[in-house]
């Protein structure tokens, strides 16, 4: 922490990164989140309209197993998450952080193309789900390579007693994404019948999302730069060498920190969506508005979060709340089920939803004050596109396989409790380095 009665603009950089200049913070920070937004919001869009993609793209005949497909090809997506938090961790590790985030909005802008215009099953045959899958490989390529770039880069334009409220916006853009996302999908439910979304209205929200991604690659291109690129590493092995070498112990933890957070999230937005849709028997409006209740409760909480964070401490913040969202998931969704209507669905998703975002976003932000700069990219990507990867990826098909096999609504609960555990003593053994001091030099072979 930064000594008492210092100043913002005293705070020091480290010694391989660059302060921005004071009157482009807010450009700085906003394109970071505006851009991770975007990513998140085709991520959400996918997983709210898993349902009518089942039917477009997996016609099997059987309702259950075409929502068993198209949440597979949703988990598809996750797969090359941690190829692409390492590609492009260590590309900004070398390269900067900016140029890192104009890449994967491009890439994200090509996939949701894709998808946007993708022929039916009915229309193109095999080829439709085929073309799917590729499509949601290179969403998930670039979903992979944004998170760490993004975070680090709001991590490093802050000052050092207001790195937990920066780093917080990580989490709450992701949740703004979430809110465009509902929005979208409300008006859609509003506007269309439930035959018509099956028809045609599915795509509109990835041509929405085509449509807005050259904004935040403008604006991506006009921010400053935060890392000294004179003393990074030569090479995409030597970063990784590094990071795998000297670093290894805090990579895993910082892995072990995924598994409560993503899954607590994605059950969420689950619950909101194909839960109600599918379980519940409700209707998908409903669904999208606990969807969209839920997703401004994690905007605002987050930065509650990041807050609390810089005043009481990441750890304390990122632990009690977990802690109270492992012990209160089950009774929680006990609640929704017996007594399924859209008032108790919005008002339970978004109570969890406090716990979930204040823990949430205290925990990103800590994750890269465990790394050097000259590895902290690369080192946060990997940890949490791997730990995504593998357990957001298989979240909603675990969650829908459990449901079916057991024919209990509540079985898939105990999932959420067990990944929450995990991440509860990983955090209490990380061990941030001391103001993200860069103390040991990148050493090239």
């Amino acid at each position: 922490m930064a000594h008492a009665g210092a100043s913002v603009d005293s705070a020091r950089p480290t010694s391989t990164a660059l302060r921005p200049k004071a009157q482009s913070t807010v450009l700085n920070v906003t394109a970071a989140i505006l851009g991770n937004a975007l990513e998140f919001f085709d991520f959400a869009v996918y997983s709210a309209y898993a349902v009518f993609l089942g039917k477009a793209f997996f016609p099997t005949g059987n309702a259950f197993t075409s929502l068993l497909f198209s949440v597979a090809t949703f988990g598809v997506g996750f797969v090359t998450r941690p190829l692409g938090g390492a590609v492009i961790g260590a590309y900004a590790d070398r390269h900067g952080r900016k140029p890192a985030m104009t890449l994967t909005i491009w890439l994200m802008a090509v996939g949701t193309g894709i998808i946007g215009l993708l022929p039916t099953y009915e229309t193109i045959g095999i080829a439709a789900p085929i073309l799917l899958v590729l499509a949601r490989l290179l969403q998930g390529f670039s979903t992979g390579g944004e998170m760490g770039p993004a975070t680090t880069y709001l991590v490093e334009s802050a000052p050092l007693r207001r790195r937990g409220l920066f780093g917080s916006w990580q989490l709450a853009s992701q949740n703004l994404g979430a809110v465009f996302a509902a929005l979208v999908g409300v008006s859609i439910s509003q506007a269309l019948l439930e035959s018509d979304i099956q028809s045609f209205g599915w795509r509109i929200p990835f041509f929405i999302g085509l449509v807005i991604a050259p904004v935040g690659i403008y604006i991506r291109n006009r921010i400053d730069e935060t890392l000294d690129v004179s003393t990074a590493h030569k090479s995409t092995s030597a970063v990784l060498s590094d990071l795998f070498g000297r670093h290894r112990r805090a990579l895993f933890l910082c892995f072990l920190v995924i598994p409560g957070a993503t899954v607590g999230q994605y059950f969420l937005s689950y619950t909101a969506t194909t839960f109600a849709f599918t379980t519940l028997k409700l209707p998908p409006s409903i669904g999208f508005l606990a969807n969209l209740t839920s997703a401004v409760t994690g905007l605002t909480f987050s930065l509650v979060g990041g807050w609390l964070g810089d005043r009481y401490g990441l750890k304390p913040v990122a632990i009690w709340p977990r802690i109270l969202y492992a012990l209160l998931v089950f009774p929680a969704a006990m609640l929704i089920v017996q007594a399924p209507g859209g008032f108790v669905l919005a008002a339970t998703l978004s109570f969890l939803m406090v716990l979930q975002a204040m823990s949430g976003a205290v925990t990103i932000a800590l994750i890269p004050k465990c790394f050097p700069a000259a590895v902290r990219t690369a080192g946060l990507s990997i940890a949490y596109a791997t730990g995504v990867a593998i357990f957001g990826g298989s979240a909603q098909f675990i969650f829908t396989w459990l449901i079916g096999k057991t024919g209990d609504p509540l079985s898939h609960v105990w999932w959420v409790i067990a990944a929450n555990i995990v991440t509860i003593y990983a955090v209490f053994q990380l061990r941030p380095l001391p103001d993200m001091q860069d103390n040991l030099p990148p050493q090239d072979n």
